[in-house]
């Protein structure tokens, strides 16, 4: 059995040419020019030219619409002394008054319905834009930041054999050397890695593997981590906490992705503190909610936080113009709230008397 070809093509609607919307708006001023020809002044069929207005202020341009209008107008009044077989009345001429001012609101609507509605096209128009640019532009970073791993893990891996003495004897100045440039070198890796993240979470959401974590151990272990950093930037951290608080202070979380947000408010404070400063860490459990709340809260020395940058410090890519922001690329900020936000938690940031920053977060005990 052979199967027919059919063609729905033919019976599809097809969009009416600008010529032929003139023909169609011509042949309905003609209509109503001779119904109006062949009537008395008395009957008004000048509201009828609202239709062919209302059809080429859509279809056509408004330059054209406005001239109908204009013609309509004139025709509405000229009816009256034309054909000139009847008595013109004060009652005639107030109904061809109202024709025309009612011929001129439909034309003055709809050419600011047009208006508006251009506008918002155009608006669509953008945003679908700004969408796509906003998409290749994801799409770009996150395939560069992928690639930029290799060559980074690389460069780790060989600084790490020369620090080893594996090529030969290395000297302690070159060993400071090397262990600045491994520090630059993770420290880019991180960048890396924090930017795959984020687009990661914001695609997929945070994925978190939840076991009991004691906050204390791992606050210890992030101090332990940052030591070198804190010496290079001659700041001394300090943590804070009572024997019953060690013993308690037990979240179900991601063991790793905290000590990421604990690691990235330490870095944020030990970048913003004076040269011999101090950064505090305490831990906390707080009992005003209806289930207790482990706190751990960084405090730093440094020039505080400006009242309007408060809301915007947690924004993707933010960096503010004080000084607290010139080492950051606004991104450590934004993915400690993602991974807070994904446990349940919360994060803020406020000054502290007389001078600098507190930096923390709560999750439920």
């Amino acid at each position: 059995m052979v199967d027919r070809p059919t063609h729905q093509g033919s019976h599809e609607l097809r969009p009416v040419s600008q010529l032929g919307i003139l023909w169609i708006t011509g042949g309905l001023f003609a209509i109503i020019i001779l119904l109006e020809l062949v009537s008395s002044a008395d009957y008004v069929f000048s509201y009828l030219y609202i239709g062919p207005i209302l059809l080429a202020t859509l279809r056509l341009n408004s330059r054209f619409a406005f001239r109908l209008t204009l013609l309509a107008s004139f025709l509405t009044l000229f009816n009256l002394w034309i054909p000139g077989s009847h008595i013109i009345t004060p009652y005639t001429i107030a109904n061809r008054i109202i024709a025309v001012a009612a011929i001129v609101v439909a034309g003055v609507l709809s050419h600011r319905n047009r208006y508006y509605e251009e506008a918002i096209a155009q608006q669509q128009t953008k945003l679908q834009l700004q969408e796509q640019l906003a998409n290749f532009r994801e799409n770009f970073v996150s395939t560069l930041t992928h690639d930029l791993k290799t060559p980074l893990l690389g460069a780790i891996e060989t600084l790490d054999v020369f620090q080893q003495e594996r090529f030969g004897r290395v000297t302690e100045a070159q060993q400071q050397v090397l262990a600045t440039m491994m520090r630059s070198q993770q420290t880019s890796l991180q960048l890396v890695e924090t930017v795959l993240d984020i687009y990661r979470n914001d695609a997929e959401g945070v994925k978190l593997t939840r076991s009991p974590v004691n906050l204390v151990e791992l606050v210890e272990q992030v101090i332990y981590t940052l030591n070198d950093l804190a010496s290079s930037y001659r700041v001394s951290i300090v943590l804070s906490t009572t024997a019953f608080i060690t013993e308690t202070c037990l979240v179900d979380g991601d063991y790793l992705q905290l000590h990421r947000v604990v690691s990235n408010l330490l870095i944020n404070a030990i970048y913003h503190s004076r040269i011999d400063g101090r950064v505090d860490v305490i831990l906390e459990t707080w009992q005003d909610f209806e289930s207790p709340q482990q706190v751990v809260k960084v405090l730093d020395e440094g020039l505080g936080i400006r009242p309007e940058e408060l809301p915007q410090l947690f924004e993707r890519f933010y960096q503010g113009c004080s000084d607290r922001q010139a080492k950051g690329s606004g991104l450590g900020l934004y993915l400690s709230r993602q991974i807070v936000e994904a446990h349940g938690g919360t994060i803020w940031a406020e000054n502290r008397a007389p001078s600098g920053a507190v930096f923390g977060f709560r999750l439920p005990a």
